[in-house]
């Protein structure tokens, strides 16, 4: 034996071979498949966070804030509306248009006070009861910062909570939503729905599917059975988003709703891995959106238009910025797009930080304006490589509740249009 006794050549054995099983025992777990999140940066932010990284501790603090609001929340269902949509049921979604007003008083005779009339910008109070967009919307808002919070802290409380709440919005047999906008934004004794209520969940709902697959990476609560038939609803919701009449109307929106209607199809189909049509989304969107929503000098003259100018110029811009990360995880840099005048991105965000730093007043109309509106697309730029954007950064204004812009890279609407 060469002078090694036989216990040592088996001690040296099984030393060898417990060197080739402990790394594949304890593998790092692969990052979140997110559709607009970079997962693998939230995984290097949770180490940062293990590790004690002080200048994380504010925004953790606020994100748990914000989990800890939910816990004693929800769930939501589609079945609690008093009135199922006009021309449907009790499982459909159902908004109600929020520019729209009633004529006349109601009567006996005229229940609705109709006809309806459009006052843009100001939102009829009646659209916030009698249907579901408000629960809609706290779904979104919280199975994201649950899953998140989740994440990076590693409480069970916080993953438990979330798939309760998607399980009963999306899952349950008694109270699951049909895979369907069939009656979004509907107007009283006008339209049962309208293709243009597809952007009640074009806001939002990418956050979920990044919810969906942050759960997925192993939280307590959220099982296999769950992830396919989630799966299953959104393959369903994406088939529907591009086969439907409402979301082909959705999709030739020549301002923000046709943006979203990229960003929301792009986001369905790379969750569901359908990657060519993500990319193909995403593509087409330089010369579909970029070239003729976006003037030289970075303005985007349809939402200039608006009542709400500098919400919609930054809401557009979400869209954009969101679109523009689901680019990147199918290989297209949406960021280096010039136009044929020069359009881009990084030029529409640049047009916008004067105001967003409090240098200069917004010029436009603009019903109630919020300089913090604009911070998470210029975050969005920043990290892009903008050095415009990368310099205003430190003069931006918080949004209320904290810059949580460290633990979910993503840009969302930060003012509310119902504020």
């Amino acid at each position: 034996m060469g002078g090694r006794s036989r216990a040592a050549v088996l001690l040296a054995a099984v030393v060898t071979l417990g060197a080739t099983l402990v790394p594949a025992a304890h593998a790092a777990p692969r990052p979140p498949r997110t559709a607009v999140l970079d997962g693998a940066r939230l995984q290097q932010t949770r180490a940062r966070i293990q590790h004690g990284d002080p200048r994380l501790e504010r925004a953790l603090k606020g994100l748990t804030a914000r989990a800890d609001a939910w816990l004693g929340q929800g769930p939501w269902t589609v079945v609690d509306k008093p009135k199922p949509a006009p021309g449907g049921g009790v499982h459909d979604y159902l908004s109600q248009a929020p520019y729209w007003w009633p004529s006349t008083p109601p009567t006996a005779d005229n229940p609705w006070g109709c006809p309806y009339v459009q006052r843009d910008g100001q939102r009829n109070p009646e659209v916030d009861s009698g249907t579901d967009r408000q629960d809609a919307e706290k779904v979104f808002d919280s199975t994201y910062d649950l899953s998140l919070a989740w994440y990076y802290t590693g409480r069970r409380s916080y993953a438990e909570k979330a798939g309760q709440i998607l399980r009963t919005w999306f899952l349950d047999p008694a109270t699951r939503m049909n895979p369907n906008l069939n009656h979004a934004q509907f107007i009283p004794c006008k339209y049962d729905g309208r293709a243009i209520g597809i952007i009640d969940f074009s806001q939002s709902y990418s956050s979920v599917l990044d919810a969906q697959a942050i759960l997925a990476t192993g939280a307590p609560g959220w099982t296999a059975k769950d992830r396919t038939a989630m799966g299953k609803w959104n393959t369903d919701f994406r088939d529907w988003l591009k086969n439907s009449d409402f979301g082909a109307q959705e999709g030739a929106a020549a301002n923000n709703h046709g943006t979203f209607y990229d960003m929301q199809l792009a986001a369905l189909a790379y969750a569901t891995g359908d990657e060519d049509l993500a990319r193909r989304t995403v593509l087409g969107a330089r010369a579909r959106r970029i070239d003729p929503q976006i003037a030289a000098d970075g303005s985007q003259p349809q939402e200039l238009a608006r009542t709400r100018s500098w919400h919609y110029s930054t809401f557009d811009l979400v869209a954009y910025t969101r679109l523009a990360a689901i680019g990147r995880h199918v290989g297209v840099n949406l960021w280096a797009y010039r136009g044929p005048e020069g359009q881009g991105l990084a030029k529409a965000v640049d047009y916008l930080l004067p105001a967003a730093t409090g240098a200069t007043s917004w010029p436009y109309p603009e019903l109630e304006f919020h300089r913090y509106a604009a911070s998470d697309v210029v975050h969005a730029a920043a990290d892009a490589g903008d050095r415009a954007a990368l310099k205003a950064v430190s003069r931006l204004e918080s949004p209320p509740g904290g810059d949580l812009w460290a633990l979910r890279p993503a840009a969302e609407q930060l003012d509310s249009i119902a504020g």
